[in-house]
């Protein structure tokens, strides 16, 4: 056992992707022994792997979430630029959003890189910070309270980890609920919503000369239920993906695909995957539901349990919030850790905070997808009020309001509250703009620079 304040001395992580790594990398150090449990064997360089089925999707992390991870692991940008990951400014993405296209303004840098890659660069970080150790290839068959009062993790080879704190970062195939009811606890309180949205996407090899923004985003809308968008990756690559809703989710057939971007709000998209080279097959991901568990209520989870990550709050992947919220609860794990930790006091306390760290996120995915008629459902009167005042914020921001656009910008990344969205003088925007006109609206930015330009612009760069 650990003295009150010291920490706890050995602490079990279930769970080697993103959260896991980063809540391994919050308590590591002052003497104490990590150990990291994966049930995937894991590679020794970036590849995909079957525990995260939606690591060949674009993958970013968000401004706030890179902050936070930067406090865990310091220098992890760095490293990540190091390993190919590309900055991309959110600000000079093109944005077609329901109201039309945002202007150019100024907003947040994200690292926009394939799951596997960050993956890899976290596992190498994690794996030489002193007392950690990964046992990959193991599963995790139970809990259990030993005589000492300190947890045994029961694995599947038949073998027994003792800890002092156990943090479930299994994701969304946790198994933490069925451990947990064996041991006579209620199964927690579950929310869900499935708007039954799918993606597919597709690697191409692009010269980034060729495209004069830092991506490319296409919002799907009730109005419209599809969309797509298009980042570019380590190695030269650009990832291109479409999104549909219920009947209009794509599939992985090549041919149906570049049809799908075709038919999307604007050609864009097809018009750059036919000025590349396809350098992967289309991979297809539709486990894409907002769920939550209410692990923070009281007696929902035993003494020096913590649960992070997907297995916490899993939200629709294609808002890119689950990498930043769990690089927050590491966070708010490691400043607890240091504060000192008190036995069942510490534990209780953070998982409270984690589920207010989810609650901002949560709103923004679930008040999107409840608006689609595919979700049972359908949002509050107040989370229904704020969401027809940000979209009328958008349509400011697509006639040409660059401060509005900066506002909604902030609270998309994390980096503000909702509550920035009702200052005064986006009120009286609002009003003028209804009693006067929205005014001019933004252009079609332009995307994809022609071939010849690009390399005529080339050869004129050398020649200076």
């Amino acid at each position: 056992m650990t003295d009150p304040g010291a920490g706890p001395a050995r602490v079990v992580v279930v769970g080697a992707g993103v959260a896991g790594l980063l809540a391994a990398a919050a308590v590591a150090g002052d003497g104490r022994r990590t150990t990291l449990v994966e049930k995937d064997v894991l590679p020794d360089a970036p590849a995909s792997r079957p525990g995260t089925p939606q690591d060949r999707h674009p993958h970013v992390l968000l401004h706030r979430g890179l902050l936070a991870a930067e406090t865990v692991l310091p220098g992890l940008r760095e490293d990540l630029r190091r390993a190919g990951a590309v900055p991309v400014d959110t600000g000079r993405l093109a944005w077609l959003g329901e109201q039309g296209w945002a202007p150019r303004s100024r907003q947040y840098e994200v690292l926009s890189a394939t799951r596997p890659l960050v993956e890899h660069v976290l596992r190498t970080r994690v794996r030489a910070l002193p007392g950690v150790v990964l046992r990959d290839g193991t599963r995790v068959d139970g809990l259990a309270r030993g005589d000492d009062a300190a947890w045994h993790v029961h694995l599947a080879d038949g073998a027994t980890l003792a800890a002092d704190l156990v943090v479930d970062a299994s994701g969304r195939t946790s198994r933490l609920p069925v451990w947990l009811t064996a041991l006579g606890l209620p199964e927690p309180r579950t929310q869900e919503v499935d708007a039954r949205i799918g993606y597919a996407s597709r690697a191409y090899a692009l010269d980034r000369e060729r495209v004069t923004t830092a991506g490319v985003v296409l919002l799907a809308s009730p109005g419209r239920p599809v969309g797509g968008l298009a980042l570019p990756v380590e190695d030269g690559r650009w990832l291109v993906g479409q999104v549909g809703v219920g009947e209009q989710r794509p599939g992985r057939e090549p041919d149906a695909f570049l049809a799908g971007l075709a038919a999307l709000q604007d050609p864009v998209l097809a018009e750059l995957a036919a000025a590349a080279e396809p350098a992967s097959d289309v991979a297809v991901h539709r486990r894409t539901a907002n769920r939550r568990h209410a692990w923070e209520r009281r007696g929902a989870l035993p003494d020096e349990v913590l649960v992070v990550g997907d297995a916490l709050c899993a939200f629709n992947p294609i808002y890119g919030q689950g990498v930043a919220v769990a690089a927050l609860e590491a966070a708010a794990l490691r400043a607890e850790v240091r504060r000192g930790w008190r036995p069942r006091r510490s534990a209780r306390r953070l998982q409270r905070r984690f589920a207010r760290t989810t609650a901002l996120p949560w709103a923004i995915a679930t008040g999107e997808d409840l608006r689609y008629p595919t979700v049972a459902g359908r949002e509050g009167p107040v989370a229904a009020l704020l969401g027809r005042w940000t979209r009328e914020l958008g349509r400011l921001a697509a006639h040409g309001d660059t401060a509005t656009q900066e506002r909604v910008a902030s609270v998309f990344h994390l980096m503000a509250p909702p509550l920035v969205l009702l200052h005064p003088r986006l009120l009286a925007a609002g009003l003028r703009a209804r009693l006067r006109g929205y005014g001019t609206p933004v252009p079609r930015p332009q995307v994809l620079v022609p071939a010849s330009s690009s390399r005529a612009a080339d050869v004129t760069t050398r020649r200076s």
